[in-house]
């Protein structure tokens, strides 16, 4: 089994990869462009396997993307490559829209023209597998989940990026019978995850003594899902899932930002005593601008079909990660002090030209 794993060297696709060489016999090539996200210390527990391969290159190449989904044989592609952050989505939209929908449009192509060429029985076994989101859903109320049926509904920049890119790989499937199978996931967390993201954020802002910048009234809910979960999963639904069929990803972990952030913080003053409680570090910001209320997925479908469930539940895994970064300064301090030092992103107003 080939499988090439695009974004693999960001947060979640690092997971995976990690998964795949630990867990599986796949040879798993890894496309990505290394940009401020991606982190090859992430996959440095693998990187000597003689499975794994990297190669640094933009999908937003399309003649590259045919020609190494040529070269490189695979009998699976599972496509993470995109620009993720919702912040950055505000003040910088243009990336979002090349990446997450021109890139996804330049891997289906090159995965069809891959495809089309191949005998009836490996095009039996080849699925491509796009990776999403739950935010393209938009926002709940006080109740309910999210479905594989609930109509797309996205508040942002981001999460309108990643809707056009399922939008095409659905309408890949249906038009050029290409195996194309969705994943939709909630909130991700855990170690290797860049520190712009809540948890990590809360985490190492703590740990210097800085203000927990909390959005808001800290209310807005989102349901956690613990990484090595979502690896799992997405091994899964690779292997098992239908052709045409997405699957919603979640940890039926639902918390208000406010309580990771004070659980975060409890953590840290047993873990990491300081002179005064973590806690006194909160500080409510203005809100984020479109900052959907609620997501919460209902991932029974996966249960049921594929037999996926959570390993961790919410206090399981936030033990894990405030450990991991706890005890895992030098993958962490190089972000901090040369990538990304915990400054407020999404509230400038956007050129035209940007």
């Amino acid at each position: 089994m080939k499988i090439i794993v695009t974004g693999g060297a960001g947060f979640i696709g690092s997971a995976l990869t990690r998964h795949l060489i630990d867990h599986t016999d796949a040879h798993v090539t890894v496309i990505d462009k290394l940009t401020y996200a991606a982190n090859l210390e992430s996959l440095a527990p693998i990187a000597e396997s003689s499975r794994y391969k990297l190669l640094k290159l933009d999908i937003c190449d399309p003649q590259t993307m045919v020609e190494v989904i040529t070269e490189e044989k695979p009998s699976t592609i599972m496509h993470l490559a995109a620009e993720s952050h919702v912040d950055r989505s505000i003040t910088g939209s243009r990336a979002f829209v090349q990446t997450n929908v021109i890139g996804t449009y330049n891997l289906l192509e090159g995965a069809r023209a891959y495809w089309n060429g191949l005998s009836d029985e490996r095009k039996d076994q080849f699925r491509f597998l796009h990776v999403s989101t739950d935010e393209v859903y938009g926002s709940l109320g006080a109740e309910g989940f999210f479905s594989e049926t609930t109509p797309y509904d996205p508040s942002s920049p981001y999460s309108s990026s990643k809707a056009s890119s399922d939008h095409l790989a659905t309408a890949w499937q249906r038009t050029y019978g290409l195996p194309v199978v969705i994943s939709n996931c909630s909130n991700n967390y855990g170690p290797y995850q860049f520190p712009e993201k809540l948890i990590p954020l809360m985490i190492l802002n703590a740990i210097h003594d800085q203000p927990l910048p909390v959005y808001g009234n800290g209310q807005n809910v989102r349901d956690w899902l613990y990484v090595d979960d979502h690896a799992k999963a997405l091994c899964l639904i690779a292997e098992k899932g239908n052709p045409g069929e997405r699957y919603n990803v979640g940890g039926m972990n639902e918390r208000t930002n406010l309580e990771v952030v004070e659980r975060i913080c409890e953590l840290l003053d047993e873990l990491k005593p300081s002179d005064r409680p973590a806690r006194s570090l909160i500080t409510h910001v203005k809100d984020r601008p479109g900052h959907d209320l609620r997501y919460a997925i209902d991932a029974s479908k996966i249960t049921t079909e594929l037999g996926w469930k959570a390993d961790q539940t919410f206090e399981s895994g936030i033990e894990k990660t405030v450990h991991w970064y706890l005890n895992n300064e030098d993958w962490w301090s190089v972000l901090r002090k040369g990538v990304y030092a915990g400054e407020r992103l999404g509230l400038e107003t956007q050129t035209a030209a940007e």
